[in-house]
């Protein structure tokens, strides 16, 4: 009996280790370059890895002291799919631009008309009360 439970769990701790995700391999660096600050406050850097993912930016000093940078990024998405994201970084803060992310709807979309209907009855019951004020 007791053998025959040991047996039962060394084949499911087997089948636990055979099932078990094996590491992803470290992906090798390609190509590297950094060029560090000069004193009129440019910069850049970019790699590539042997995956498909690569990083490019390049920088100058903004005009409030902070520092203003554009560049892109390629990675590979969960379906396996190459994908490009290019960005500027400023004052203004980070702005990417990729088929990745969502759109917004096209504006001016049309108003409801429950909602217009809501408006004028606002506006009624403004005019009403302002009326009723004044008297």
């Amino acid at each position: 009996m007791h053998s025959e439970v040991f047996l039962a769990i060394i084949v499911v701790m087997l089948v636990a280790l055979a099932a078990a995700d094996k590491p992803l391999p470290v992906p090798l660096l390609l190509r590297s370059d950094i060029h560090h600050v000069h004193d009129d406050g440019a910069h850049s850097m970019d790699f590539e890895v042997d995956n498909g993912i690569s990083f490019q930016l390049s920088g100058s000093q903004g005009e409030e002291g902070g520092a203003n940078m554009f560049g892109t990024y390629k990675m590979m998405n969960a379906e396996g799919e190459l994908v490009d994201v290019k960005f500027v970084a400023n004052e203004f803060g980070f702005q990417p631009e990729s088929s990745l992310l969502p759109v917004a709807p096209a504006f001016p979309h049309p108003i409801p008309q429950f909602v217009l209907d809501q408006i004028a009855f606002a506006e009624q019951q403004k005019l009403t009360q302002s009326q009723e004020s004044s008297e």
